[in-house]
């Protein structure tokens, strides 16, 4: 009998540690749930009348949308990137802004231009812009955002015309352009990168064609960025590329095409092409022992460049044209 009470008591004992450990363990989790926001889904917040570039993710999470419907999707930043490269989702950026803040910041240098509209690929238009005086200048090909071939664009390819270079700003949208995220979405998402490709091999035949020189680059921004290392590793007679935060490639076998310098211009806070992947796209070029400058912008996010959109940050802009403009002198002129 008294063996049977002492099980007995043992079992209570047992059972009233469970209950307290219990307890303990349900107030901590209740205050870790606390201290985390937590929103709706994002179908269900656009159903409530939230436009899908305001829906608020969770806290942890990474907003993006999705390329195939512009639909917004709350993700795992560990995620963003994977799914930006594979084409699943795109970026989240801020409307364009017709504000012009970039007389002040992408001086001019010293040579007058003039410009105008050439047809270089079918009936596709570019926008080349060249100094006045009669001499031979290197040309750039220059790519622009996923909002198409728009007047910032344009501006850009006249400032750096006036540094001394014939410069044709390529329209990979067939003369569309966009002002919304929503409509630079589907123009994006309609891209034919094999007609991409065709359109700046065509931009640099133009211009040697037209205006032989002894060197050509390539720079562009955002989707750009990434198109101009697109051609890099398409078309074995580039003298130079530069990539503003573009999708970068970071196989050996696939760089070892290029045999010329790249500048690289990165921002620390981009969820798309991480400091990571920068770190491995440098370290790859290295390996190739190709000549590289890849320079990460702290505290600024993806699209910092462009003085049209919210993220602008104007010193490291600067910053970063100055680079361009000496990067380009050297290995061009």
């Amino acid at each position: 009998m008294l063996v049977l009470f002492a099980v007995i008591g043992l079992f209570f004992l047992d059972l009233s540690l469970i209950e307290a450990a219990t307890s303990e363990v349900n107030y901590e989790h209740i205050h870790l749930v606390s201290s985390i926001a937590y929103f709706p889904p994002p179908l269900k917040q656009i159903s409530q009348g939230v436009d899908p570039s305001n829906v608020t993710c969770t806290e942890g999470k990474e907003l993006v949308l999705k390329q195939s419907n512009g639909l917004p999707a709350c993700l795992n930043p560990s995620s963003v990137e994977k799914l930006i490269a594979r084409g699943w989702a795109i970026h989240l950026l801020p409307n364009y802004s017709n504000q012009n803040n970039n007389s002040e910041i992408f001086t001019l240098g010293g040579y007058l231009t003039e410009s105008e509209t050439v047809k270089y690929f079918g009936d596709a238009s570019g926008y080349l812009a060249k100094p006045v005086i009669d001499s031979t200048f290197p040309a750039v090909v220059m790519i622009h955002e996923w909002w198409g071939l728009n007047d910032n664009i344009k501006e850009m390819a006249d400032k750096l015309a006036s540094h001394g270079y014939v410069v044709l700003a390529v329209d990979l949208y067939n003369g569309k352009v966009a002002t919304t995220s929503e409509q630079a979405r589907q123009l994006i998402t309609s891209y034919d990168s094999e007609q991409g490709l065709q359109n700046m091999n065509s931009a640099t035949l133009f211009l040697n064609d037209n205006y032989p020189s002894a060197k050509i680059g390539s720079i562009g921004w955002c989707f750009g960025g990434g198109q101009s290392l697109q051609l890099a590793l398409n078309n074995n007679e580039m003298d130079a590329t530069i990539i503003y935060y573009g999708t970068l490639v970071t196989d050996t076998e696939i760089l070892s095409s290029i045999h010329w310098p790249v500048l690289g211009i990165f921002a620390e806070l981009d969820k798309g092409i991480t400091v990571d992947t920068v770190n491995a796209f440098e370290s790859s070029l290295n390996e190739l022992e190709i000549q590289n400058d890849i320079n990460v912008y702290s505290d600024v996010d993806h699209a910092f460049a462009n003085p049209s959109g919210d993220r602008y940050a104007p010193e490291e802009s600067k910053d970063a044209w100055n680079k361009t403009i000496a990067f380009l002198e050297f290995n061009l002129k």
